[in-house]
């Protein structure tokens, strides 16, 4: 191997430092075998082997999986470094590039969208100063690729979110390696900017070129799930997201054909449906519910913990019944009245034939929908011990008001001050008599007056 070709597969992925060793090569030819040595030594290091001071040689030991390295580029154990580097380096024959592409995951910058158009390249965000790669993810790298439309926002535009393997938040890598993250960026609904080599919005666009790689692209499906809130910033949209919370931090759910994903804040998480073990619905109130969701353990790494849990909270009432039928149709296992989170078995023995009340508990009605029909016919049993309160109420029993009160007392009064009338002398009662008259008759007339 030439001194030249051993600087440029060690510098691969530094063109700065490759230009500067190769300038300073052919300014002083006499150093040609120490640049040499140094390139070579450098390979040496990247590739995971090194000498000691013995000229052995020691290995270092691989870590199988993916991950990303301090550069950004994902590994999945296929490929060394090096020649992970020098793919994503290097000049590329691009199906697709998109300038000025809003990223924020895992860097919120403005960077140039690259698609090689081979399919042993991929995705690259490259800075359009310094023209080299922040970050990027080989095509066979990639484990899920979703687009979806930007919940509450004025003007419609969308996220795409590729997942590397191990980089769903949910499936744990190996020990010993780090999980890599997502990339995501966004673009808006609207035409690809004159130069872009595309006539279709910049959505479909990307997501032929990268269906054109053997890649799907995931997208919301109304025969999946759509939302009953209707948009309040782009009305009559439909909506395909849930807001939720994951423990102070506000959220979408979108529920999707192959899995359910969790975004856009770090983390993101993707839920694969082969890996979700069972749904629950726990904390049903009148207006809003909580989701969990359990993940079973991945096949490849069976010391992973026996399952996890994610909990989804303050999830509005009004989607309840889309979820659930989204849960019933993709069999998803509901959790809600597991042992573990109930006091009391409700129908153990399933439907029976002469109980009304196994006819409405039996396997035709999810979890969700018994556990809301206990909290109305709760709030019911309070309606009609109200409405029993009501109809023996008695004023008298409980205190009289002064209104009602004074008028019966007066009244009381009243016969009584008669009846001893009558008893004392007739002149007496006749003079009573009289001037009741007179107050009745001044009371009738205050009458007339009203």
């Amino acid at each position: 191997m030439s001194t030249a070709t051993a600087i440029d597969a060690a510098f691969a992925e530094r063109p700065d430092l490759r230009k500067q060793t190769r300038d300073a090569l052919e300014e002083s030819p006499k150093w040609s075998r120490l640049f040499g040595d140094i390139a070579s030594y450098v390979q040496e290091l990247k590739d995971g082997s090194s000498g000691n001071a013995d000229g052995h040689t020691t290995k270092k030991r691989k870590l199988e999986g993916a991950h990303a390295d301090r550069n950004g580029i994902y590994d999945n154990g296929k490929l060394t470094s090096q020649e992970k580097h020098v793919r994503m380096n290097t000049a590329w024959s691009t199906a697709y590039t998109v300038q000025d592409v809003s990223f924020s995951v895992p860097q919120r910058k403005k960077l140039t969208l690259q698609i090689g158009l081979d399919t042993k390249n991929g995705i690259r965000a490259v800075n359009p100063k310094t023209e080299q790669t922040e970050f990027g993810i080989l095509m066979e790298d990639i484990e899920h690729v979703v687009c979806l439309p930007v919940p509450e926002k004025a003007q419609a535009a969308y996220n795409f979110c590729v997942f590397p393997k191990y980089g769903d938040g949910v499936t744990k890598p190996p020990p010993g390696m780090p999980a890599p993250e997502p990339i995501v960026w966004t673009v808006p609904d609207a035409e690809p900017k004159k130069g872009d080599g595309a006539t279709s919005t910049l959505r479909e666009t990307i997501v032929s070129t990268m269906r054109n790689h053997k890649v799907e692209v995931l997208e919301p499906d109304t025969s999946e799930f759509v939302s009953q809130i209707a948009q309040a910033h782009r009305k009559g949209e439909k909506a395909y997201h849930v807001k939720a919370f994951r423990g102070s931090k506000d959220g979408f759910l979108f529920f999707l054909s192959t899995g359910i994903l969790w975004g856009f804040k770090k983390p993101l998480l993707f839920f694969s449906s082969p890996h979700i073990d069972s749904i629950s619905y726990t904390s049903v109130l009148q207006r809003t519910f909580n989701l969990n969701i359990t993940t079973r353990p991945s096949s490849d790494h069976p010391t992973e913990p026996p399952t996890q849990e994610f909990e989804f909270s303050m999830i509005d009432q009004s989607d309840f019944a889309g979820i659930d039928t989204y849960i019933k149709r993709h069999r998803l296992q509901d959790a809600s009245m597991a042992e573990q989170r109930r006091a009391k078995k409700v129908n153990v023995n399933g439907v029976k034939k002469d109980s009304a009340e196994g006819m409405v508990d039996g396997e035709g009605a999810s979890e969700l929908d018994k556990a809301r029909r206990e909290v109305e016919a709760a709030e019911n049993v309070d309606d009609d011990d109200e409405e029993e309160d009501d109809e023996n109420f008695d004023p008298g029993s409980e205190g009289e008001s002064e209104g009602s009160g004074s008028s019966v007392e007066e009244e009381e009064e009243g016969e009584d001050g008669d009846g001893r009338a009558e008893g004392n002398t007739a002149g007496g009662g006749d003079a009573d008599s009289v001037e009741e008259d007179v107050e009745l008759g001044s009371e009738i007339e205050d009458d007339d007056d009203l």
